[in-house]
């Protein structure tokens, strides 16, 4: 692959709680917050993006980090390139007060910015609301933002946040308990929740899906995936990344099987109609 231009996509600067962030958008119908993995909004990213607008929603992608369009990979960066390209990322990110990265207990300021988004895009969209997904780093994003009656869809792709490898952040979310509670209380009223992970991702471990569906119950609509599944192209070291690096998106595969369950589950929520 190579850099994105992003030139299908409509781009304007935003400004929600003074914060000003870039975000493009693409198609139209009920608008589906994309909340790009680390380091950014890579192609396949913006891929993600494309599928879920040729599905019938406004799919909205908010530039939180990185370089927007960047292909991350070794084979476009180099393999030094490409590792400082994304320990870069996520050391600017790790430093900011927007994202919580190693507590339990708290959701990320960001949240806050991005739940704004969503309300300001369900005005100009409309529809019975709106959709989220997050991946890896902003995966528990989208929990956080069903704190707010508009979400009627979050997808939650490899949460990654805490760092699981920290002792007692396995069963553990980026999500405060306040809020938390909150989403329980919606989903005791019908919402449901999407997660997506491989079994044997060590950032996401089966722990984590656990405590969900115990805070959770029948609302968490866990899909998780054999390691052998992954695309052996992939440039991660290990299954992780369901809806981008490490998707074989061929019929019948168990990854394209498991988006192919995301943009159902937006679909049913959000009514979309497909573009022709």
């Amino acid at each position: 692959m190579a850099d994105d231009p992003l030139d299908d996509f409509d781009t304007e600067d935003v400004t929600l709680y003074g914060t000003t962030r870039r975000v493009h958008r693409l198609g139209s119908g009920p608008a589906v917050i994309v909340i790009a993995e680390m380091p950014g909004i890579s192609p396949k990213v913006a891929d993600v993006a494309r599928r879920i607008a040729g599905a019938g929603a406004t799919a909205v992608l908010p530039s939180l980090f990185g370089v927007d369009g960047r292909d991350p990979r070794p084979d476009n960066l180099g393999a030094v390139g490409s590792a400082t390209n994304m320990l870069g990322t996520m050391a600017r990110a790790c430093v900011t007060r927007e994202f919580t990265i190693l507590a339990t207990g708290k959701t990320s300021p960001v949240a806050s910015w991005l739940r704004a988004l969503a309300a300001r895009e369900h005005d100009r969209c409309g529809g019975p609301g709106v959709g989220a997904v997050g991946m890896c780093f902003t995966g528990g994003f989208a929990l956080a933002m069903a704190t707010d009656d508009r979400m009627l869809a979050p997808v939650l792709s490899q949460p990654s946040l805490p760092f699981a490898v920290l002792p007692g952040r396995a069963r553990a979310i980026d999500v405060s308990e306040s809020d938390l509670a909150l989403v329980q209380a919606r989903c005791a009223r019908g919402l449901e929740v999407m997660g997506l992970r491989f079994r044997g991702d060590r950032l996401v471990p089966e722990a984590r899906f656990a405590y969900l569906r115990e805070l959770l119950g029948d609302a968490f609509i866990g899909v998780e995936l054999p390691d052998e599944s992954a695309n052996p192209d992939s440039m991660l070291p290990r299954p992780h990344s369901v809806l981008t690096e490490d998707l074989r998106d061929e019929p019948g595969q168990p990854t394209r099987e498991a988006y192919d369950r995301v943009i159902d589950f937006f679909t049913a929520k959000l009514g979309l109609q497909p573009t022709a």
